[in-house]
């Protein structure tokens, strides 16, 4: 199955402009549009190992993010420009 998510992120950032992201959600979605609930929890760690070999970047608030460490509202898209991970900060601190 995770050839199938796999399949299906780079079909949709194939798509895009460079530096647009895609969320899980649509890659759920794109698996299975009626049950993409079932398939959203697959996305995470498929995008996660993609991150890992450097093949995609993991975003948050626009900014790289380390696969390691994220929380949260993330999204996905092609490396390129500056991807290295933004530092994580606590709620309520500045970056």
């Amino acid at each position: 199955m995770s050839a199938q998510v796999e399949a299906a992120i780079f079909d949709l950032l194939g798509k895009l402009a460079p530096g647009k992201s895609i969320s899980p959600e649509d890659v759920a979605k794109a698996v299975d549009a009626a049950g993409w609930r079932r398939e959203l929890g697959k996305v995470k760690p498929v995008a996660v190992g993609l991150a890992r070999q450097g093949k995609l970047v993991i975003t948050r608030h626009g900014k790289p993010a380390d696969p390691e460490k994220f929380k949260g509202v993330w999204r996905m898209r092609l490396p390129g420009g500056d991807d290295a991970p933004a530092a994580e900060t606590q709620e309520g601190e500045e970056p």
